[in-house]
């Protein structure tokens, strides 16, 4: 098992390529199952997350080649519907094949998803959507067994609360279902938008696109011709590195991103005081004398994304006075800060709030991750701590970060990999 090492009070200055964005990724990859053509999906970020899911596919029969950021997928070799344990244990996403293998082949298995242990995060609405489309569901040994002799037909479906990957599996179930599906209550968020548009462009009528009320026109069994497209840039990944840049009081230019995207998240930088330079594709992030505290609530696309409230917590170490947090979406996305206490932070907590007292001299220690947006949050309290902090478990950073150690290296960072033990 690997950790990181990492230096910490290193002078950071330069450029940070964005990377596809991981959670895009994965429902495109899984939107492949209802081609009948190889699809090429360029942009795609290099993360363990990826490489399973591609996995799974295979593992299916179908034929995955990939070439540095770009992947070749042919669908039209399956000829297994059963996704099984050893994979989907790994990384809940892997629930996203459910409704494309489903709607295509008429049924399948899909084992009870794995993944970060960041809190509940349960698939019932998805079942109960696909049911509503005319799925027959039971749950037999940690296995959802899903049948729809007849295909799937479409009809509206209200989710009881916003699901991002719930709207994605049941957009894409919509898409070869007999009639018009609407969805009412859908997520907002961009991966959801790149799930539709590129759905759209290849024959599926979707009105509604970027709003709560989507409506999917199913094609009745047809496959679809899916061209050659580009996975959207990772905004939280370039959040991430604009925190690195805040808590260094270094200039960081950020290529490769969609700014659009991080609308609120940049409104919390500049609460905070800092200065962004924001361009079609780049951002900016300048210094401040001084960082001020924020008062941050989570909550769905377009507000302040629970993704990235561990990162502002630990940004919040550094800010002169009492910043509050509010975490509305996980009820146990705080696992971070006893970590971050460990490192010096002055964090309490009161249910789903956290307070952070600021501003905090930050001592290097040994570090735990515990799932892969706290891991981050361990990286940027590392940035500004006193000595080396050694971060282990450092696979939950590798699920969805590329290139981690290599982009810190090249704005500054002094941090190296080394392998537990030895």
């Amino acid at each position: 098992m690997d950790y990181l090492k990492i230096k910490g009070k290193s002078a950071l200055n330069g450029t940070i390529k964005i990377s596809g964005a991981k959670n895009a990724s994965l429902p495109l990859i899984a939107m492949t199952i209802l081609a009948k053509n190889s699809v090429v999906i360029k942009n795609l970020p290099a993360v363990a997350d990826i490489k399973t899911l591609l996995k799974l596919l295979t593992n299916l029969g179908a034929s995955c080649e990939f070439h540095e950021d770009r992947v070749v997928v042919d669908t039209s070799t399956i000829n297994e519907t059963k996704a099984t344990y050893d994979i989907v244990k790994t990384m809940r996403a892997s629930i996203l094949v459910l409704g494309p293998i489903l709607t295509r082949f008429g049924h399948c298995e899909v084992s009870l998803p794995g993944g970060c242990a960041i809190g509940q995060r349960p698939i019932d609405l998805h079942l109960k959507a696909l049911e509503q489309m005319g799925a027959e569901i039971t749950i037999k040994a940690g296995y959802i067994q899903a049948k729809a002799p007849q295909g799937l037909q479409g009809c509206e479906i209200i989710f009881d609360k916003i699901t991002v990957t719930g709207t994605a599996n049941i957009v894409m179930a919509a898409a070869l279902a007999k009639g018009e599906t609407t969805i009412i209550n859908a997520a907002r968020e961009p991966e959801v938008v790149q799930l539709c548009e590129v759905l759209n462009a290849s024959g599926v009528k979707i009105d509604g696109i970027g709003t709560a009320v989507l409506k999917i026109t199913g094609t009745d069994g047809k496959l679809l011709e899916i061209d050659e497209f580009s996975v959207i840039p990772d905004r939280i990944e370039a959040g991430t590195y604009l925190c690195a840049g805040a808590i260094t009081g270094a200039k960081i230019t950020l290529t490769n991103v969609e700014p659009e995207h991080l609308g609120a998240v940049i409104a919390k930088f500049e609460e905070m005081g800092f200065k962004l330079d924001i361009t079609q594709d780049t951002i900016t992030i300048h210094p401040t004398q001084e960082i001020k505290p924020v008062r941050i609530i989570t909550q769905e696309y377009p507000a302040f994304p629970t993704d990235m409230q561990a990162q502002f917590m630990a940004l919040a170490t550094q800010a002169n006075g009492v910043s509050i947090i509010e975490e509305r979406l996980f009820e146990n996305r705080f696992m971070h800060v006893s970590e971050l206490q460990r490192m010096g932070a002055d964090i309490s907590l009161n249910g789903h709030t956290a307070t952070i007292n600021g501003k905090s001299d930050l001592s290097a220690t040994d570090v735990m991750a515990t799932d892969l947006r706290a891991s981050s949050a361990l990286v940027l309290a590392a940035l500004v701590a006193q000595g080396e902090t050694n971060i282990h478990r450092i696979y939950h950073l590798d699920r969805g970060y590329d290139s981690l150690e290599k982009k810190l290296k090249n704005v500054g960072v002094e941090v190296t990999r080394l392998k537990e033990g030895l």
